[in-house]
């Protein structure tokens, strides 16, 4: 969006905020049609403005914009309702993949089926009113990630194209795919066929392939977040210390 622009109308979700002089916010959005941009948004800040509210994370919301550069300039947004506060655990979990999504999504790059699929998720998140997460929610909402961004996860065959096995180990080499072992000695992570057929079908029901699907996810991650940690990481595990 080098060249003057003017959008209206569009689905969009809060990422982040953060203060922009003494009365304004800069605002990290998600939105269907144009991915993450960020938009300044004037005097929202004041205690009378009229968006003040309206700019929560996790809220859908139909914004316009308009200007050229790295920040344009947010013209309006109106609440579309519809998603119930997120609470206890799926409200860290909801911060989480706002981190995802600030860290790993170019800006500027539309993702509509990723949108979609963030959309759907703050509805499961919010559907239980203890804040309980599903892991396999999570599972499904990074495999998407990874796959918008174009890393997709190999996890029927291994990397010379052979059929996984479920009972055979493997170890799994970023940007190749599962390499099956002969033993489970001298690999830094192991994980059995049937952990990867079930990440495959999003199906952990079984335990071994939710612990063993959750450490592989959570190594991809920290590879393509280049070493950047999440806060939100740090927070809940320091919630779990105390």
């Amino acid at each position: 969006m080098n060249q003057r622009s003017k959008v209206d109308g569009q689905p969009a979700f809060v990422l982040h905020t953060h203060p922009f002089r003494e009365t304004s916010l800069i605002v990290e959005v998600f939105s269907r049609d144009f991915g993450r941009l960020a938009l300044l948004a004037r005097g929202a800040r004041r205690p009378r403005s009229a968006i003040r509210g309206l700019l929560m994370a996790f809220q859908p919301l139909e914004i316009g914009w308009a200007g050229k550069g790295e920040v344009l300039t947010l013209m309006k947004a109106e609440w579309q309702g519809g998603q119930p506060l997120l609470a206890g655990e799926a409200l860290f979990c909801g911060y989480y993949l706002n981190e995802l999504l600030i860290h790993l999504l170019p800006r500027e790059d539309a993702h509509e089926r990723l949108f979609a699929s963030y959309a759907e998720m703050l509805k499961r998140l919010a559907a239980d009113p203890a804040g309980k997460v599903h892991e396999a929610d999570l599972r499904s909402f990074e495999k998407a990630l990874l796959q918008e961004l174009g890393y997709g996860l190999t996890l029927t065959h291994d990397s010379t194209g052979v059929p996984i096995a479920a009972g055979a180990h493997y170890t799994y080499l970023i940007e190749q795919g599962p390499v099956r072992l002969s033993s489970e000695n001298g690999a830094a992570q192991v994980v059995i066929g049937k952990t990867l057929l079930d990440l495959d079908a999003e199906d952990f029901s079984d335990p071994r392939s939710r612990q063993e699907a959750k450490t592989l996810m959570r190594t991809l991650m920290a590879y393509y977040l280049a070493g950047k940690e999440l806060e939100t990481r740090k927070l809940f595990k320091e919630m779990q210390e105390l």
